[in-house]
């Protein structure tokens, strides 16, 4: 008889090596070396915690009733992602920049293309929105020279604490939204009002895991940007409202602490509120 090999028959102790012994060496290289890890450290957390079989019964069917809640407008996997930390994780491993850059974080699900470019100073809001607010800084490199061209694609939340995508029949298209182009200054301004905490969507079993777990489903208040410039790595972030009770709570983990903006008081102003921040840019490689 043959002599076969330790990983043929699964074992508790071999359990890894037995699952990745069935991979063929054909399979895609990054594939296997990703799916090899996967499995390593899957046993691995299964092992730690000694799980029952009921709590892998409890795992599996959140698993699916995540999966049954999505639809073309809600991806509950992305929450999930979100509120663990890996996708704030994935994009630092992402999006690792010199010290000076101005910081990544989380797209977030509300951005939508074809928004409306307009000349600096306009204002994006359309409706609502009492706490006005001016938006204004500086484009540069990393040598502080000012950035011509450079896109600035901006968007937030209402005063109520909803995007226009959340109530169509309410705000109109683009409300809170704007593309703009730099000059040769590189300086940027325009008017919006002064952003808003608001929840998450927690009505699902992400939100049922969060209560479960003694955590709040709050992100603090922020201004949205995405920065691109021919030559340079484009920056997808926000500014956040220094004083936010939620910032070091935030349920997405999205708030590094470059990224604190100030909001300060306009005393008869055209605006109630300003907030100046400057971007800087990383050419790219």
């Amino acid at each position: 008889m043959n002599a076969q090999p330790e990983t043929a028959y699964f074992t508790e102790d071999a359990s890894v090596d037995t699952v990745n012994a069935r991979i063929s060496d054909d399979a895609d290289a990054r594939l296997k070396t990703v799916m090899e890890r996967l499995v390593q450290h899957l046993h691995a957390f299964v092992k730690d915690v000694e799980l029952t079989q009921d709590e892998w019964g409890t795992a599996i069917d959140f698993l699916t009733r995540t999966g049954q809640i999505c639809d073309e407008n809600r991806q509950e996997f992305i929450l999930l992602s979100d509120v663990l930390g890996v996708s704030m994780l994935v994009d630092a491993i992402n999006t690792r920049r010199p010290t000076g850059a101005t910081e990544n974080t989380v797209l977030g699900p509300f951005h939508v293309d074809g928004v409306p470019e307009y000349p600096m100073g306009t204002n994006i809001t359309k409706v609502g929105g009492q706490e006005t607010c001016r938006f204004y800084g500086t484009v540069s490199d990393l040598d502080g020279n000012p950035v011509e061209g450079a896109r600035i694609d901006v968007w937030s939340d209402s005063e109520d604490g909803f995007y226009d995508v959340q109530q169509p029949d309410i705000q109109p298209r683009h409300n809170n939204r704007g593309v703009f182009t730099t000059g040769p200054d590189g300086k940027y301004w325009f008017n919006g009002i002064k952003p808003v905490s608001y929840p998450i969507p927690d009505d699902g079993p992400v939100g049922q895991m969060l209560g479960h777990l003694g955590r709040h489903p709050y992100r603090p208040a922020h201004m949205h940007f995405i920065v691109s410039a021919d030559g340079f790595d484009p920056v997808t972030t926000h500014t956040f409202v220094e004083g936010d009770p939620y910032l070091t709570s935030d349920a997405v983990f999205g708030v590094k602490r470059s990224l604190v903006a100030k909001f300060e008081p306009v005393l008869n102003g055209e605006t109630k509120w300003q907030s100046h921040y400057d971007f800087v840019l990383h050419q790219s490689a």
